[in-house]
């Protein structure tokens, strides 16, 4: 291996060490993550081989790793359901099985009463566990010698997963409680990065005057593609607010008393407007390009460019104040929210100002606000909706930073 590869592998190794020492990393959550189902799964493996020499001791440690899940809250939501689950499948083998023999045809009717309860909306994603519990109560029921041992099999699957989904969630609450309550700041965070990149391309060429089609449609592709963002956004919400549920960790039990979503779920939704608006801005200036194609207007130059310059150049200065609003959402801190929302204020009192000089320049040049086929109309609106949501924006993490600073104080 040459020095150059040694030393990039080397390289790799520090940098990965470095992601592990931050707190919120990936990699020390994935890897917490798996030190904790091993654990859990050794605990399970100890007492259900060990101690109970059970005859199916693996579905212990199996029901244990399924157990630790990314917040408490959801590790104890989804092993009553297992729980559940399991229980039914066993017991529908069990009804089955006792009166009617292990059969071909008990076992159609076994995977076919399993598979209907499966589809009970009470056990969520856990539904599927009652088939998979009911064909391994069959196969356990099928190889016991007698009624008795029969029974006592049975009773002992249902067992097994108690134990493995009460050391799966023990270990979940005891070690390392996991905390979320970051991904409703990074949710934020990289919707703000999303119109800010988007914008920030934008806005120099809207200044230097009227985009090409192809500019304008890489443009429209680009905002139609942020649905998967959006939901990966509020999922982390909804997951940061979820950590904090049933989690004994003293930091957890502090911040359910100050710490409130409300603020980061109306920014989120604000943002996600803001992104339907960013939308509705590429569409007109890609739509203005075929309403030109479909006239065959050859006075295109010598009429709306001269007309559409200025206006292009005051609407890139105001989408060039949205970016600079982004990017601060794009380093939304709550140990900082204070001082961030009062630069948004300031960036909001910009924007507006950028945005009254675009609707100026509309009337100095004359331009038709209804006409539909120029796209001003639609232009101006949007930058009004933009602007309402910037200052709604500021105004609510502003409102959440002077309550949380009151609600820390008074603690």
């Amino acid at each position: 291996m040459s020095d150059t590869a040694t030393r990039e592998k080397w390289e790799r190794v520090a940098d990965w060490g470095r992601r592990l020492r931050r707190p919120e990393s990936s990699a020390r959550r994935s890897l917490l993550l798996i030190l904790k189902s091993a654990l859990a799964a050794t605990v399970s493996w100890f007492v259900s081989y060990e101690l109970m020499n059970a005859t199916s001791p693996a579905f212990a440690p199996f029901s244990a790793v399924l157990m630790v899940q990314v917040t408490v809250y959801q590790s104890v939501v989804q092993s009553l359901r297992y729980v559940g689950a399991v229980a039914a499948g066993v017991a529908v083998q069990a009804v089955l099985g006792l009166s009617a023999g292990p059969d071909l045809v008990t076992f159609a009717l076994v995977a076919l009463v399993a598979l209907v309860i499966s589809r009970w909306r009470l056990l969520g994603a856990q539904g599927s566990q009652v088939a998979t519990a009911a064909f391994f109560a069959f196969a356990t029921y099928t190889g016991a010698s007698s009624d008795t041992d029969q029974v006592k099999e049975l009773g002992q699957i249902v067992l097994l997963v108690l134990i493995g989904s009460a050391v799966g969630v023990g270990v979940n609450v005891l070690i390392a409680p996991p905390l979320r309550y970051r991904s409703a700041e990074w949710g934020i965070r990289a919707l703000a990065q999303e119109i800010h990149d988007l914008l920030d391309t934008m806005a120099p060429e809207l200044g230097e005057g009227a985009p090409d089609a192809d500019t304008t449609q890489g443009w429209r592709d680009r905002a139609d593609r942020t649905g998967t963002l959006i939901s990966q956004s509020r999922e982390g919400l909804r997951t940061a607010r979820e950590s904090l549920r049933l989690n004994p960790h003293p930091w957890a039990r502090r911040r359910r008393g100050t710490l409130t979503f409300e603020a980061y779920d109306r920014t989120m939704e604000a943002l996600v407007r803001m992104i339907s608006q960013v939308t509705a801005i590429t569409r007109s200036l890609d739509l203005q390009h075929q309403d030109e194609k479909q006239q065959q207007e050859e006075e295109e130059e010598s009429g709306p460019d001269r007309d559409y310059a200025p206006f292009l150049r005051a609407y890139a200065t105001f989408l060039s104040s949205v970016v600079d609003f982004t990017e601060i959402l794009a380093t939304l801190d709550e140990d900082h929210l204070r001082d961030q929302a009062g630069r948004l204020d300031e960036a909001a009192d910009g924007l507006e100002r950028c945005r009254r000089e675009v609707v100026r320049t509309t009337e100095d040049r004359g331009l038709s606000l209804t006409d539909p086929t120029e796209p001003y109309g639609v232009l101006v609106v949007e930058a009004t909706r933009l602007s309402e949501e910037c200052r709604y924006t500021a105004g609510v993490l502003g409102n959440s930073a002077e309550n949380g600073s009151s609600g820390s104080r008074t603690a």
